[in-house]
């Protein structure tokens, strides 16, 4: 699990869902795979948010030049 991509998560994510919707499934079965999908979620989560932290947004200065800040410092000057 740790080496999976984050949409190959979200994909298991929706695949973990689907299965604890059926009324086919055990009660062991639930709590396994309820454990899965909490750590996968989890991970996404994390990978979203380092990705959040990485983003800068650039502003074009009046003479041509930028500057970059970050998303988040961005964001709370514009609110």
């Amino acid at each position: 699990m740790k080496n999976m991509d984050f949409e190959k998560s979200m994909e298991r994510i929706s695949e973990i869902l689907k299965r604890l919707d059926s009324s086919e499934i055990s009660l062991d079965e639930s709590l396994k795979l309820y454990e899965e999908g909490a750590k996968l979620i989890a991970g996404c989560t994390k990978r979203l948010d380092d990705a959040e932290q990485i983003v800068k947004k650039i502003n074009i200065q009046s003479d041509g030049s930028y500057s970059e800040e970050s998303f988040l410092e961005a964001e709370e000057e514009d609110k």
